[in-house]
């Protein structure tokens, strides 16, 4: 955390999206420049949602479909969200000049406090697709009391072998950088059918993201290492997410096995597996309803209630969107969903001070979640597995998710 006390603003230019107000930042780190776009404003004692995109794309390509979703902004207008790009990747980025050494990505991952300090986030829920879920996972285990969960997107666990490596550089002597990239972010069968997505993205990956800095970004992300987590008591002093984490691909998508072994390794007590169908390599993308759907019952499990009324069923007047907190421990058993207090419980078991977490109270209402909530049980734990199960079935039930899994248990 040492230098983050030079932190400078250096620009910032808003960007207007209908009634949606965007903030551009350039953020100074440790390790460079961080373009950053803010958008909302903070909501109290929530968190920040803070997203990182895949390598070949910057936040715009990465998240734009997901974030415009109807009821995705329904979601998120109740909290900050702030998209960071990786160094050099953003639209009309200056290009890097020979010799710039990109940082690691164990360094990109240690610039994220840098911006979290800048704006004055307690924590984050962060959003992060291939490269970007890798960083963020890599900042979970760094600093795990800024990060309240994570939805990691195609990530994939493990470094590159040599066989692996020779492979890229291959690949990269026969075939074009942005088909290179094309080929780590569609199914094999979107690539063959050629759609319109993937066209699509080939052209804006061409002419959007200045290709000399995509390479250096494409080199790093292929060196990196094993991220170096292991399922609690299957290793001594296993390191692994202490936060709630939702695992999310799609099926056939090239990160398929990597995401599959990563849920293996993650606590099963606070992970769930998402495989969306029908979605291919970007899930965020292709289905972002389905995915929206997915992450307001996240939401939920960390104690979030978003009151959304389903367009797709009938019935009465529903708050829209309104945020309350579920006041419930992580430990105990949560005996009724309207059982609240003034406490605001973190989702993962921080190291912070009784005094610290004193302050951080909210004003809780007695509600009811219409449509969406699940029946009450006497059976059903306060964990995160539990509640998010009961919410799978009702999606399952519903038709709106391929296979959604929780992580297995040794």
């Amino acid at each position: 955390m040492a230098g983050l006390h030079e932190l400078r603003f250096t620009e910032e230019k808003p960007l207007l999206r209908g009634q949606d107000t965007e903030l551009e930042h350039d953020i100074d780190t440790p390790y460079g420049l961080l373009h950053v776009v803010i958008r909302g404003s903070p909501k109290g004692n929530r968190p920040a949602i803070l997203t990182y995109h895949d390598v070949g794309l910057n936040h715009k390509l990465c998240f734009n479909a997901f974030f415009n979703f109807e009821d995705m902004q329904e979601i998120t207008k109740h909290f900050v969200v702030c998209h960071v790009d990786a160094p050099g990747q953003q639209a009309g980025a200056s290009q890097f000049p020979q010799g710039y050494q990109f940082p690691s990505m164990e360094q990109l991952a240690a610039m994220l406090p840098s911006v979290i300090q800048h704006f004055g986030f307690k924590y984050v829920i962060g959003i992060g697709v291939g490269a970007g879920a890798y960083v963020l996972a890599k900042f979970a285990l760094i600093f795990p009391d800024l990060v309240e969960g994570l939805v990691l997107m195609n990530i994939d666990p493990n470094g590159k072998g040599w066989i692996d490596w020779a492979a890229t550089k291959l690949s990269g002597l026969t075939s074009t950088l942005p088909d290179t990239v094309l080929s780590h972010l569609f199914s094999q069968e979107e690539l063959v059918n050629n759609t319109e997505l993937v066209q699509s993205y080939r052209q804006q990956i061409s002419n959007t993201v200045n290709q000399f800095n995509l390479q250096l970004f494409w080199n790093m992300y292929n060196s990196r290492r094993d991220l170096d987590i292991n399922r609690p008591g299957t290793v001594p002093n296993a390191k692994t997410l202490r936060c709630p984490v939702m695992l999310v691909v799609g099926d056939n998508a090239p990160a398929e096995d990597g995401v599959v072994e990563c849920n293996s390794k993650l606590d099963p007590t606070n992970t769930t597996f998402l495989k969306m169908a029908d979605s291919g390599g970007l899930p965020q993308v292709t289905q972002p309803g389905k995915l929206t759907e997915a992450f307001k019952y996240f939401l939920q499990g960390m104690g979030y209630i978003a009151y959304l009324k389903d367009r797709r069923l009938s019935g009465g007047a529903v708050p829209s969107a309104s945020m309350t907190r579920l006041a419930r421990s992580r430990t105990a058993s949560l005996t009724s969903a309207s059982s609240v207090d003034g406490s605001r419980p973190r989702a993962c078991p921080h190291s912070e001070s009784s005094e610290a977490l004193g302050q951080i109270n909210h004003t809780m209402e007695r509600t009811t979640l219409k449509n969406h909530s699940p029946p009450e049980s006497p059976e059903r734990s306060g964990s995160l597995a539990s509640l998010f199960s009961i919410s799978t079935r009702l999606l399952e039930a519903k038709g709106t998710i391929g296979r959604m899994a929780p992580g297995p248990r040794s």
